[in-house]
C-alpha cells in the first residue's frame, strides 16, 4: 500500500494493515515509535507484544523526556515495553557531525536508508534498538511501524539485527509507506 501523502493522516490504516499482516504471518512482535503515546494505542489490546520506541532523553531540549510520565505508566501497566535509548542511527556520530562537520558512517546508512522515506528509516533503526535491548527475539521476523514527523505511515516486515552486525538487517517486507518522501 502506497499512501498519497505522508504523515499522522496514515496512522490508523497504517496500524491496521500492520496488525493484518502480524496476523496473516504469525509474527507476535510489533515495534512502535512513538514519543506521545497515541500511535501505540492503535496497538493495545490486539494479542501482540509491543514494544514502544520514543526518542532518546534530550533530544529535543536537553534534559527532556518528551513521553510524560503518566502516558509511560499507562503503557507499561496495557504490558507495553517502553525503550528511551539513544539512537541506533545518530548518538555519537551526531555529536561529531554538530561539532566538527562532515558526515560520519551511521549518518550515511541512514541517508541511504531514507531515500526509501522517513519511516523506513526509522523502522529499521527502532527494530535494531529493540533486538539490542533484548525486547524483541533474535532471529524473528517482527513488524516495525513508523512515520514522517508525527504518526505512522510506514511500516515493514523485517528481522532485526544487533547493531554491532546492523547491515545485516533483512527488511523482507514493505507493508505500507507514502509515495511522498
Amino acid at each position: 500500500m502506497h499512501w498519497e501523502r505522508k504523515g499522522e493522516v496514515n496512522t490508523k490504516a497504517t496500524a491496521e494493515l500492520a496488525i493484518k499482516r502480524a496476523r496473516e504471518l504469525n509474527i507476535r512482535h510489533i515495534v512502535v515509535a512513538s514519543n506521545s503515546g497515541s500511535t501505540v494505542e492503535h496497538f493495545l489490546d490486539k494479542g501482540l507484544e509491543v514494544v514502544c520506541v520514543t526518542h532518546h532523553v534530550g533530544f529535543m531540549a536537553p534534559g527532556e523526556d518528551e513521553m510524560p510520565a503518566q502516558v509511560r505508566q499507562r503503557l507499561l501497566d496495557k504490558g507495553v515495553k517502553v525503550l528511551t535509548t539513544t539512537h541506533l542511527l545518530a548518538g555519537v556520530d551526531r555529536a561529531l557531525r554538530n561539532k566538527f562537520g562532515g558526515v560520519y558512517p551511521a549518518e550515511i546508512i541512514a541517508s541511504a536508508l531514507r531515500m526509501l522515506g522517513q519511516g523506513v528509516k526509522v523502522c529499521a533503526e527502532i527494530a535494531g534498538m529493540a533486538l539490542d535491548a533484548g525486547l524483541v527475539p533474535y532471529g524473528e521476523e517482527i513488524i516495525a511501524v513508523a512515520g514522517t514527523g508525527t504518526g505512522a505511515d510506514t511500516a515493514v516486515v523485517i528481522v532485526p539485527e544487533h547493531s554491532n552486525n546492523f547491515l545485516g538487517t533483512k527488511i523482507k517486507e514493505i507493508i505500507c509507506k507514502p509515495r511522498e518522501i
